[in-house]
C-alpha cells in the first residue's frame, strides 16, 4: 500500500458538502470538483468512469500521491473506500469505525464526543468523489504505461532496421525508457528485444553501440539462456575492452553485466581469467573520483576470487600492494570486500609474500581491527596470521609497535565468535615469542588494559 499523504483540504460533514478551512462557507462536493478545487474533473463525477475498475485495487497500484484529506480516513490515515459518517457530522473508513466501536467505545474518535445516536450512514456522495478521483488518477496511469510500453516496442522495430548513427540514437532513446519505467523493462523482454539487442555486440561493434547495448541489458531480467549468449568470446571481449577504455558509466555498467554473467549455470572460469579484465577493475578501483565504480569493481573483485587461477593472475599484476596502499581511503562498504579480497589472495604462496613486502599491510590492516566490523577484523586476523606465520621474527615485532597486541585484547574480551578468540590469542603468543613479558607488556602499552 503506497504511503499517501493527504493534502491540506476541506472537512466533509457527511452529507455531501465541504466547509471551506473553517472559514464557515460550505461547498457542494459536485461543485468542489467541477472548480477543481479537489484538483478533479467534472467529467469524471457521476459515473464518468467504468464501474469494472476496482477502487481497492486502484489505490494499492497507484504510486504515492497527494491525496485530498477528506479521502482519509482520521483513523488509519488510510484512503477510505467505504466512507460512512456518525451523527457528529465525522466522516471514518466503515471497518475502522465498527473496530473501535466492538472496542467498546462510545465516542467520536476524532471529536470524542458522546454519541447520542449509534448508526452509521453511508456517505454515498463522498464514495462516489473518491472513486471518480482515484479513476481519473489510475487511467491516467494507465495511459502513460501503454504509451511507453508502445515507445519500447517502437524502438525494438526501429533497431531492426537502421545503422550507424541512427542506431545509435535508437539504442540511447532505449536505455532512457528502460530506466525510467519498468513497464518499459517488462515490454522488452517480452518482445525478445534482450536476444535483438544483444545481437549488436560482436567483433565489429563500436564502442558507441556497446556502451548502450549494455547500459540496456544491465537494467534487465536476463534468464540462463540469455546469459549463455553474452558469455559468448567476441561479446565478452568487447565488455573488456569497453571496461578498459569506456566512461565511467560504461566502466561500471560493463563490470555489473559480467557480475551478471557469473551467475549463470554455463560460466566458465576462462572468461574472467583475461588480464586485461583484472587490470580493468583494478583501474577502476583506484578512481577515487568515482565511488560508485569503487565499489563495483570491488564486487566484482570479489567475485572473481572465487576462482583461483584469477587469484594467481591478480597477484601477478599486482593487486595486493594496490589495494594494501587503497585501504584508508576506502568508505566501510568498500573496506569489507577489498579485505575480503587480500584474505582470500593471502592463502597462495605467492599472495603472503607480496603481502610480507609490502610495507603498509600490517599497519594498514591492524589499523581497520574492531574499527569498521566483526567481518572486518576476522578478515584482517586471517590476513595478520599468514604474514605474521610465514616471517615471525620480522613481521610479529612490525606487528607489535603497530599496537596489534592492544587490537587483540580488545577481540579476546569482546562478544566475538570462539574461532576469532582463539586465533587472536594464538597470534598474541606468536608476536610474543621474541620478547620476554615485561619488555612486551611494556611495548604494546598494555599495563593499564591488564590492570
Amino acid at each position: 500500500m503506497p504511503m499517501y499523504q493527504p493534502s491540506s483540504r476541506r472537512r466533509d460533514g457527511g452529507d455531501g458538502k465541504l466547509d471551506a478551512d473553517g472559514g464557515g462557507q460550505v461547498l457542494d462536493l459536485k461543485t468542489a470538483v467541477k472548480d477543481g478545487i479537489l484538483g478533479g474533473d467534472g467529467a469524471f463525477f457521476g459515473g464518468g468512469v467504468a464501474e469494472k475498475l476496482d477502487l481497492k485495487k486502484m489505490i494499492a497500484e497507484l504510486e504515492p500521491i497527494d491525496v485530498p484529506s477528506v479521502f482519509i480516513c482520521p483513523i488509519s490515515l488510510e484512503p477510505m473506500q467505504d466512507p460512512v459518517t456518525l451523527c457528529t457530522g465525522q466522516t471514518y473508513e466503515r471497518s475502522n469505525i465498527l473496530r473501535w466501536f466492538s472496542l467498546g467505545h462510545c465516542t467520536c474518535p476524532t471529536t470524542m464526543q458522546e454519541l447520542w445516536e449509534g448508526s452509521v450512514t453511508p456517505n454515498t456522495t463522498l464514495h462516489q468523489l473518491i472513486y471518480s478521483w482515484f479513476s481519473q488518477k489510475y487511467l491516467a496511469m494507465k495511459k502513460r504505461s501503454e504509451d511507453v510500453q508502445g515507445r519500447a516496442l517502437e524502438l525494438l522495430e526501429t533497431l531492426k532496421k537502421v545503422k550507424g548513427q541512427a542506431r545509435v540514437q535508437a539504442l540511447k532513446d532505449l536505455r532512457q525508457v528502460v530506466v525510467a519505467h519498468d513497464s518499459a523493462k517488462k515490454t522488452v523482454v517480452d518482445n525478445n528485444g534482450i536476444s535483438l539487442v544483444s545481437s549488436l555486440l560482436g567483433h565489429f561493434t563500436s564502442h558507441a553501440v556497446g556502451s548502450e547495448v549494455i547500459g540496456i541489458l544491465v537494467n534487465l531480467d536476463l534468464d540462463s539462456q540469455s546469459k549463455a549468449n553474452l558469455m559468448q568470446p567476441a561479446k565478452v571481449s568487447l565488455m573488456v575492452d569497453m571496461l578498459n577504455e569506456g566512461s565511467i558509466e560504461t566502466k561500471i555498467n560493463c563490470t555489473r553485466l559480467i557480475e551478471t554473467l557469473m551467475t549463470g549455470k554455463d560460466f566458465g572460469s576462462e572468461i574472467i581469467s583475461s588480464l586485461s579484465l583484472l587490470v580493468g577493475l583494478l583501474r577502476l578501483v583506484k578512481d577515487k573520483r568515482h565511488p560508485n565504480g569503487v565499489f563495483a569493481g570491488l564486487s566484482l573483485l570479489k567475485s572473481v576470487c572465487s576462482y583461483e587461477p584469477v587469484r594467481v593472475s591478480l597477484v601477478s599484476i599486482g593487486a595486493v600492494p594496490q589495494l594494501v596502499e587503497l585501504l584508508p581511503s576506502f568508505n566501510n562498504e568498500c573496506l569489507e570486500l577489498s579485505l575480503y579480497v587480500l584474505e582470500v589472495l593471502s592463502t597462495l604462496p605467492e599472495g603472503r609474500m607480496a603481502l610480507k613486502d609490502c610495507r603498509n599491510t600490517i599497519p594498514n590492516v591492524v589499523r581497520l581491527m574492531m574499527k569498521v566490523s566483526e567481518s572486518c577484523t576476522q578478515f584482517a586476523l586471517s590476513i595478520l596470521w599468514a604474514v605474521c606465520k610465514l616471517s615471525p621474527d620480522e613481521c610479529a615485532s612490525l606487528a607489535v609497535e603497530a599496537g596489534l597486541a592492544a587490537k587483540l585484547l580488545l577481540v579476546i574480551q569482546s562478544g566475538c565468535n570462539p574461532a576469532m578468540k582463539q586465533r587472536s590469542a594464538e597470534l598474541l603468543k606468536l608476536c610474543s615469542v621474541n620478547y620476554t613479558a615485561t619488555i612486551f607488556i611494556s611495548k604494546c602499552k598494555l599495563t593499564r588494559t591488564i590492570q
